[in-house]
């Protein structure tokens, strides 16, 4: 009887691994004969079975060691891309604070800038409102000062007109010194008579 094993040959690469060796045992009891008269099969080659499922037995856990190490090579390789994908999600957050918090300074910087304008304005308004009072009370003053001025003037000019001067004799001008001053007209700049 010739052996699953024979019939692959010798050489050690040329190794089945245990899913062929359990599908050969599966295609072995397809293939098996039925008794007849019943739902059972017989099997011929009971040895060749048994001795392919200990040979997947055999191969079992040095597939099942490969299957562990890739599945944690598979974990390792997700819970690397986990951290890298939390650490840019955590820069991402980190960022948008640092823009929020920009947006906000900015935000309060115009704020600032805008109620320092307006105080400005409104101080600006006020020392212009001052000014025009101030020179509106100097302008009045002056007004005031003018009008008496001016009626000192015209009093002046008035009285000018009603009192003739003397005629001055022939050559003697020494009559217009002995004439008496008014005491309504007098300059300003020099000292009052006495």
């Amino acid at each position: 009887m010739t052996t699953f094993f024979e019939g692959i040959g010798s050489g050690g690469s040329d190794q089945p691994d245990a899913e062929t060796l359990i599908r050969r045992v599966a295609e072995i009891i397809n293939n098996a004969r039925s008794i007849p008269l019943s739902s059972s099969a017989k099997l011929d080659n009971k040895e060749e079975v048994l001795e392919l499922l200990g040979e997947a037995l055999d191969r079992l856990p040095e597939e099942l060691r490969q299957a562990r190490w890739m599945l944690k090579e598979r974990e390792e390789f997700l819970a690397r891309n986990q951290r890298d994908a939390d650490e840019i999600l955590e820069q991402a957050r980190v960022r948008a604070e640092r823009m929020v918090q920009r947006t906000e300074i900015v935000r309060e910087a115009q704020h600032t800038a805008k109620r320092t304008v307006e105080q400005a304005r409104d101080e600006a308004l006020r020392l212009r409102h001052e000014a025009e009072d101030y020179c509106d009370q100097k302008l009045a003053s002056f007004e005031i000062v003018l009008e008496r001025t001016t009626k000192t003037v015209q009093a002046g000019r008035e009285k000018l007109r009603v009192t003739p001067l003397p005629a001055p004799s022939s050559g003697d001008v020494s009559g217009l010194a002995e004439e008496p001053v008014d005491d309504a007209f007098f300059d300003q700049d020099s000292d009052p008579p006495e």
